[in-house]
């Protein structure tokens, strides 16, 4: 029996990979976020950024950008895998001069730091 794949509403596949389009004059900001939001956990149908595990998120004056993040359990099978797809995520948006992701677990994610999108696409609501 073959086994395919179940995507959960508001999941897309295919853009998995791929930042949203922002116009060409949108803040840095919002358009690292969107590269962020790009990266999916495969596990859960949902981005990085949406599921919570940004804790920070910082450009400095140089457009070098300083990301915290956990990830949903210390033992993740992804743990050496993420935050690398979310600095190369990050480093491919113009204007970007660099980009750096620490890895934290303080303090530990729970579910209340998913967003109310991603609550109803993982039917939590």
């Amino acid at each position: 029996m073959e086994v395919k794949p179940v995507w959960f509403r508001g999941s897309n596949p295919e853009s998995a990979g791929k930042a949203a389009p922002l116009p060409a004059d949108a803040p840095l900001e919002q358009r690292v976020i969107a590269a962020i939001r790009s990266v999916y956990d495969p596990e859960i149908p949902v981005n990085v950024y949406d599921l919570g595990l940004i804790y920070r998120l910082e450009i400095d004056a140089d457009n070098a950008v300083a990301v915290d993040m956990t990830l949903t359990a210390p033992g993740c099978p992804v743990a050496g895998v993420l935050p690398g797809q979310v600095e190369s995520a990050i480093k491919g948006v113009e204007g970007v001069t660099d980009a750096k992701v620490q890895l934290v677990w303080d303090p530990p994610w729970d579910k209340d730091r998913i967003s109310d999108e991603a609550k109803l696409t993982l039917g939590l609501f």
